[in-house]
């Protein structure tokens, strides 16, 4: 138990990084160190791309819900009821018969 007791206390003091084998020590702790900072930049690239992504969600469903207002609206301006209204103004009334297809032949002789 006090060897355990006394490993503690040497972790905790830090002798491990003091001793003749500190060398493997110190390049592990560089190595695990750099791992976390790959870790916390990635885990922030990642929150950035998140916050864009739902920003750009709401974008789309906002012009969607423009495009399909526009829509709607471009429709009842095509409406033959709507037409007739606005042209009515102008002295134009729609045919009476429908026309006829002229059709053009050529005879090559």
């Amino acid at each position: 138990m006090t060897k355990l007791k006394g490993g503690i206390y040497d972790v905790l003091r830090g002798g491990f990084l003091t001793d003749d084998s500190a060398f493997k020590n110190w390049r592990m702790l560089i190595f695990v160190v750099a791992l976390l900072l790959v870790m916390i930049s990635s885990a922030h690239s990642v929150d950035a791309k998140v916050m864009k992504l739902g920003e750009l969600n709401k974008e789309k469903r906002r012009l969607r819900a423009e495009y399909v207002d526009t829509s709607t609206i471009l429709m009842r301006m095509k409406l033959e009821s709507s037409i007739r209204k606005k042209v009515k103004g102008k002295g134009l009334n729609p045919l009476e018969k429908p026309p006829k297809k002229i059709k053009v032949t050529i005879n090559k002789d």
